[in-house]
């Protein structure tokens, strides 16, 4: 265990919790709604601190992204737990375990992994990582001064302080809106809305991380035209650069929603471009949108294929026929 970084000492040795929106209220002897923030004695705990229960070396572009050294592996971890209970959560056995499972890794540890295994970047992903904040906000730190990049893969759904904590040692965020309506937040992973989660890419975006979006689309919940344009209107105004990842949705967890049809990955996709954004891919299939484009000319400079490193077409950065700057971060 490990003190808590943001909480509030309440009456009745209570604490509020303020790491996230949820801002649970827990009593002494309890944990809050991600099961991994413990009350003792009026004192709130990380009960997750350093323990990894997923540990891999992955391509950055499965995180997903496409626009941050692009070819590059990225160390890959995570602890038990989540401050969403999404009912088709595709990692529900660590995401959603009461158990504290793991084995015990400092941030020197995994700093140290990294730099054997020669990776460009640490990635706090497979569970939210804004639930074992602590641990990764030390090992971003020291990786920092090793020169080594750190990637949150996350639900966005943080508060304003403890982001603004992290921030300066973010390099790249992978956020997932789920939906432009409260209701789908509610219902299927049991929080309060979707406006936090905007409020961070914002202020993520305002401070220079390099930002990529994924909206996961399931039918029937978020796969209306009116939706998907919602989504792809508000990143326009906010930088039509962001590369926006639409994937599709296979059965998991306590959902058996059949996958999402092709037809409307390339509907989504259709929309987006209509709306005038540069960089659209569609994840979870194999229908050649993965592949990145000059949002100028229309010249293929990033050709992505199954299990074969990104061949890159760029000169500095820009697009070798008509010199148009790419959005991205170590594009060749």
């Amino acid at each position: 265990m490990k003190k808590a970084m943001f909480f509030k000492s309440l009456e009745d040795e209570k604490v509020q919790c303020r790491l996230c929106p949820n801002n649970c209220i827990i009593s002494s002897g309890n944990v809050g709604s991600c099961r991994v923030r413990k009350n003792v004695d009026g004192v709130l705990y990380s009960l997750n601190y350093g323990k990894i229960v997923s540990l891999a070396i992955d391509p950055i572009e499965k995180k997903p992204l496409y626009h941050f050294y692009p070819g590059s592996e990225s160390l890959s971890i995570a602890t038990v737990g989540c401050n969403f209970h999404c009912r088709f959560c595709q990692n529900w056995e660590i995401s959603q375990s009461e158990v504290m499972l793991g084995e015990d890794m400092t941030p020197q540890d995994v700093v140290d992994l990294a730099l054997l295994k020669g990776v460009k970047s640490i990635s706090y992903t497979y569970t939210e990582p804004t639930i074992f904040f602590e641990f990764a906000y030390d090992t971003a730190k020291l990786a920092h001064r090793h020169g080594i990049k750190n990637v949150f893969v996350t639900n966005g759904f943080i508060n304003p302080e403890p982001l603004k904590k992290i921030l300066p040692y973010l390099d790249a965020a992978n956020i997932d809106v789920k939906s432009f309506r409260d209701a789908f937040y509610q219902k299927l992973c049991g929080v309060r809305g979707f406006s936090p989660v905007i409020d961070t890419i914002r202020l993520a975006y305002r401070l220079g991380v390099h930002i990529e979006l994924t909206n996961l689309l399931i039918p029937g919940w978020n796969t209306s035209s009116v939706q998907i344009r919602e989504l792809c209107e508000w990143v326009f105004r906010l930088d039509k650069r962001i590369p926006l990842h639409f994937s599709r949705y296979f059965p998991a967890y306590k959902m058996t929603v059949e996958p999402t049809p092709v037809a409307v990955l390339e509907q989504a996709y259709s929309i987006a471009k209509k709306v005038g954004l540069d960089n659209v891919y569609v994840g979870n299939v194999a229908c050649g949108r993965q592949d990145t484009y000059c949002p100028s000319c229309g010249e293929l400079l990033i050709e992505r294929k199954m299990g074969i490193e990104p061949v890159q077409k760029l000169i500095k950065g820009a697009c070798p026929k008509c010199k148009h700057k790419v959005y991205g971060v170590e594009l060749l």
